[in-house]
């Protein structure tokens, strides 16, 4: 059925039928209304390119695991997202064509009471991810229903400044040593940390540091792939160049650090775990955390075009997000 809004001097008009959304606009309700009509009969009789492929949401998920999650940054992480989703969707048996926002709102609600805010949104961007290219790409259905979904409100963002004592203690029992090469697994993570707090990169640029891109001469290294698809170099310290001179060389093994972004995240947790019986504040010490107190720190030291450039955000007002400087900080400067 079709809707009509006047907007302005001009009226709207709006089709919703058979999984077709079609608007358009005029300058009278009589030629919207003729519009619409004929758009309703077209897609009556299978016409205005309606797409009725008989695909399940099954196989579309599927196909997208196989051909495209491969292909991006982070690709593996979703494959495990949409494999789940295979298992756990109600509807992951209908066609692609009869799926409606009605869907998608019901497994959402169902998801908050299991998760974040946050983390619905997260598996909702991946979800439209895989109707959009259903829609575009392979031309499998008519819209892309997660549009449509109202999503949850994101809680603020993370505020959270690290503690001595909790650098400290986590490094304890890491067992690292400062100024001595890391021979374990849990030391180089420790040094991976502490390279976070100096270049405010991510845990997986980080892990994905090669020695080929390392140019201490010069005091950068450079990011081939970063979160947003942009290379950028990456200044260093002294500190930073201290640290990575600790890591050894090791023949057949380009990796500066030589750990696995995912376990690296596991074994820390572990850790954490641990260290929170006797130091509960650490119970909520992620990782990336040091990517807030490493932008922070910088902050005082470098203008922020040149800190924007050097942690890859290319709006300068998204630092605010990882800026986490109390008042107390600030007052003290203010002298």
């Amino acid at each position: 059925m079709a809707t009509y809004r006047k907007r302005g001097d001009r009226w709207r008009a709006e089709v919703m039928k058979s999984g077709v959304r079609q608007s358009a606009s005029f300058q009278t309700k009589a030629h919207a209304i003729a519009w619409a009509t004929e758009i309703e009969a077209g897609i009556n009789n299978g016409k205005n390119g309606v797409i009725t492929a008989h695909i399940t949401v099954h196989t579309l998920v599927t196909r997208y695991i196989t051909e495209v999650s491969p292909t991006k940054r982070g690709g593996r992480a979703e494959a495990i997202r949409l494999t789940r989703f295979l298992r756990e969707l109600y509807w992951v048996g209908e066609l692609v064509s009869k799926i409606t926002v009605d869907h998608i709102n019901g497994w959402r609600d169902q998801r908050l009471k299991e998760v974040s805010p946050a983390s619905v949104n997260r598996e909702l961007n991946i979800l439209s991810a895989v109707f959009e290219t259903a829609r575009r790409d392979w031309r499998l259905c008519n819209i892309n229903p997660v549009r449509e979904c109202r999503r949850p409100k994101n809680p603020p963002h993370r505020d959270r400044l690290i503690d001595p004592a909790e650098i400290d203690a986590m490094l304890a029992a890491l067992h690292y040593t400062h100024g001595c090469t890391p021979t374990q697994v849990m030391q180089r993570v420790a040094v991976a940390f502490l390279f976070g707090l100096e270049t405010a990169m991510r845990q997986g640029e980080i892990a994905e540091l090669t020695w080929d891109r390392v140019f201490v001469d010069k005091r950068y290294c450079r990011l081939a792939k970063t979160k947003n698809g942009d290379a950028r170099n990456v200044p260093l310290s002294t500190t930073a160049i201290a640290l990575l001179n600790t890591l050894p060389v090791v023949e057949g093994d380009s990796r500066c650090f030589r750990i696995d972004a995912s376990s690296a995240s596991s074994l820390w947790r572990k850790i954490r775990a641990r260290v929170a019986v006797s130091l509960p504040s650490v119970a909520d010490l992620h990782f990336h955390d040091a990517r807030h107190e490493a932008i922070t720190r910088l902050a005082r030291k470098i203008d922020v075009l040149d800190l924007a450039r050097m942690i890859g955000h290319r709006d300068p007002r998204s630092l605010m997000i990882y800026y986490n400087a109390t008042a107390t900080d600030i007052a003290g400067r203010l002298g």
